[in-house]
């Protein structure tokens, strides 16, 4: 019986850690790399484990989030995102906070061992990250309940996590891995904004003060553009400050993806955004690994 129970147990917890989130985790950190490899600072093994990091931070942050939403009574059956395995009833809450905090513990053992080549900058990274992906969801003051949300999405997708991984691998921190941060945390902020436009009224019935709560649906729709907007026109300026050529525009090829998503965001809502959430995550990946490769390879 146990082992027929296995394989339904494993796909409760891959819905827990939600694997599509993970691309948020993977594109700053590709960038990140690309901007190293550019510079010929490349270290495969240290790339990897800031990979490794980022990844179970984002489960981490997940299962954070499925646990604390429920604990605060801020997840109901009128949720409209995927299902949550806690508040449904599928999995314990002592079993999804016992797998947050095995998540976020495997995360530190990474951030200690690239500790020994990144020194004490590593460690505040490491452990503000940690405390970060507890306080979106949990604690007294939870981020994502008062609108800091989308402000430290972007600051720990954007600027930590590029300029994190190009700073393990290269001893320091540069002009064009900083710049490079922006359009990564601008996108993985987007899937953010969706996440939030998706649940605002069930948010606002909750207590849960997002900033999609704060500003409206509306605005929030803008906010949404806005940020797409500003991932692209961030490249030229990238190219005119003599960082990167022509190669570094690649990424203009997801532009009619963008504008799809653009449309699409003022004529769906509820249970909708579901897909258009995926494609924003999806789009995030494949402009990040885009970019990399516009930065790293140069038009000789």
């Amino acid at each position: 019986m146990k082992e027929k129970n296995t394989p339904a147990k494993f796909r409760l917890w891959l819905m827990a850690i939600r694997p599509k989130t993970l691309p948020a985790a993977v594109g700053p950190v590709a960038v990140g790399c690309a901007v190293a490899a550019s510079d010929g600072k490349f270290a495969f093994v240290p790339a990897l484990c800031c990979l490794l990091g980022a990844m179970l931070l984002q489960i981490g942050v997940n299962l954070a989030n499925d646990y604390f939403d429920f604990k605060n009574n801020i997840d109901s059956e009128e949720r409209l995102g995927p299902v949550r395995v806690t508040q449904s009833g599928l999995i314990s809450p002592a079993e999804v906070k016992r797998g947050m905090i095995f998540c976020l513990f495997l995360a530190v053992l990474i951030f200690l061992y690239l500790a020994q080549a990144g020194g004490w900058p590593i460690v505040i990274i490491g452990t503000v990250s940690v405390l970060a992906a507890l306080a979106y969801s949990g604690g007294p003051f939870p981020l994502a309940s008062n609108g800091l949300g989308e402000l430290f999405v972007f600051i720990f997708f954007g600027l930590v996590a590029v300029g994190g991984t190009y700073f393990i691998q290269a001893g320091r921190v540069s002009l064009l891995a900083m710049l490079a941060s922006v359009p990564p945390g601008l996108l993985v902020t987007a899937i953010i904004v969706v996440n939030n436009l998706r649940d605002i009224d069930t948010d606002r019935k909750a207590g849960k003060n997002t900033l999609a709560v704060f500003l409206g649906r509306r605005r929030t729709i803008i906010e949404f553009k806005l940020l797409l907007l500003l991932s692209y026109l961030f490249l030229p300026v990238i190219m005119s400050l003599g960082l990167a050529d022509a190669l570094v525009l690649l990424p203009l090829v997801t532009g009619p993806q963008a504008w799809q998503l653009a449309k699409r965001i003022t004529e769906e809502q509820g249970a909708q955004l579901n897909e258009l959430l995926a494609g924003t995550a999806r789009l995030s990946l494949i402009y990040s690994l885009l970019f990399g490769a516009g930065l790293m390879v140069r038009i000789s």
